[in-house]
C-alpha cells in the first residue's frame, strides 16, 4: 500500500510539473507573437547588450564602468515596465480575449445587417474616388468606450451620406474616426491610439492610428488613405492593402456576418437533433 501511495504521488508530481511546462511553454509563444515585429524587439537587444557589457567591464577590470553599470542595473525592473508599459497592456488585453468568459460580459458584439455592410462599402468607394482620407471603426465584442468618448456622439443608423458627410469639408467631424457598432453610428471624430509597429513606407499618421486600434481589440478598421485614394483594412494590427468596393463586401460580410450565420446554423441544427431525438424517445 505505502508503495502505491508513493507511485500515486509521484505520478501526480510528474503531471503538475508537466503542466508547469506547458503553461510556460504557451505564456513565452504568447509573449513572442505579442512582441513579433514591434518596438519591444529593440528594447531586449538593448538590454542583451547592455547585460554583455556589464559583464565584460567586471571580466576586463573596467571598475569604473563596471561601478556606474552594476549601479543603474538595480534600477533594471522599474526602466523595463516604464518601457514596456503598452505591450504589458496589450499582452493583458490580449488574456482577456483568449474566451475564458462570455462575450456578453464585455458588451457583446451587436447584430450587423447585409444592407449595413453595402452602406459601408458604398461610402469607402465614394470616399476612395473624391480622395477623402477617412477611418472607419466596426466595433466587434469588445467595445470601444474610452475612444468613443473622446470623440463626437452622433448614435444614427448607418447610411452612406451621413459617413461621407462626417468625412467631408472642414466641420468638427472630418478629422479624425467614426466609430460604428452594429448598424449605429455610435461616434465621430475620434482619435486612436497609434500603433509603434512597422508600416509601409507610402502609409501615414491615418494607418497607423487604423492599425493601432486594432491591436488593443477585436475591432476591424477601414481607411481610405487621403494621398492616393487607397481602401486598406487593419485587423489584429496587420494592415491589408488593395480592396476594392467588391472584395471589401465580401471580406466583410465573411468577417462580420458569416461567423454569426455559422453560430445559428449550429445552434438550429442542434435544436432539430435534440427534437429528433425526443421523436425518437417517444
Amino acid at each position: 500500500m505505502r508503495d502505491w501511495f508513493e507511485y500515486s504521488n509521484d505520478a501526480t508530481s510528474l503531471t503538475i510539473q508537466f503542466v508547469d511546462v506547458l503553461i510556460v511553454a504557451y505564456l513565452a509563444y504568447r509573449l513572442l507573437t505579442a512582441v513579433r515585429g514591434s518596438r519591444t524587439w529593440r528594447i531586449i537587444g538593448g538590454v542583451s547588450i547592455y547585460l554583455v557589457v556589464w559583464y565584460l567591464s567586471d571580466l576586463l577590470g573596467l571598475r569604473t564602468l563596471h561601478f556606474i553599470l552594476d549601479r543603474a542595473l538595480a534600477l533594471g525592473p522599474v526602466a523595463l515596465v516604464i518601457l514596456l508599459l503598452p505591450e504589458m497592456r496589450s499582452a493583458l488585453e490580449g488574456i482577456g480575449k483568449l474566451g475564458f468568459w462570455p462575450e456578453r460580459l464585455g458588451g457583446g458584439e451587436a447584430e450587423m445587417h447585409e444592407d449595413t455592410i453595402a452602406e459601408i462599402v458604398a461610402a469607402a468607394a465614394d470616399l476612395s474616388k473624391t480622395r477623402t482620407g477617412a477611418i472607419l471603426v466596426i466595433e466587434r465584442s469588445k467595445r470601444l468606450p474610452e475612444i468613443e468618448a473622446n470623440g463626437v456622439t452622433v448614435l444614427a443608423r448607418v447610411s452612406a451620406p451621413l459617413l461621407v458627410q462626417l468625412f467631408t469639408g472642414s466641420g468638427p467631424t472630418h478629422d479624425g474616426a467614426v466609430i460604428i457598432r452594429g448598424n449605429t453610428v455610435i461616434a465621430a471624430a475620434c482619435y486612436l491610439p497609434l500603433s509603434a509597429a512597422p508600416i509601409g513606407p507610402h502609409m501615414h499618421l491615418r494607418h497607423r492610428a487604423s492599425a493601432g486600434v486594432t491591436e488593443e481589440s477585436d475591432a476591424l478598421s477601414i481607411v481610405i488613405s487621403e494621398q492616393r485614394g487607397t481602401i486598406s483594412v487593419a485587423e489584429n494590427g496587420k494592415i491589408k492593402e488593395g480592396f476594392t468596393p467588391d472584395l471589401l463586401q465580401s471580406y466583410l460580410s465573411e468577417k462580420l456576418i458569416a461567423p454569426k450565420r455559422s453560430k445559428r446554423s449550429n445552434a438550429d441544427a442542434k435544436t432539430q437533433k435534440e427534437r429528433t431525438d425526443e421523436v425518437a424517445v417517444q
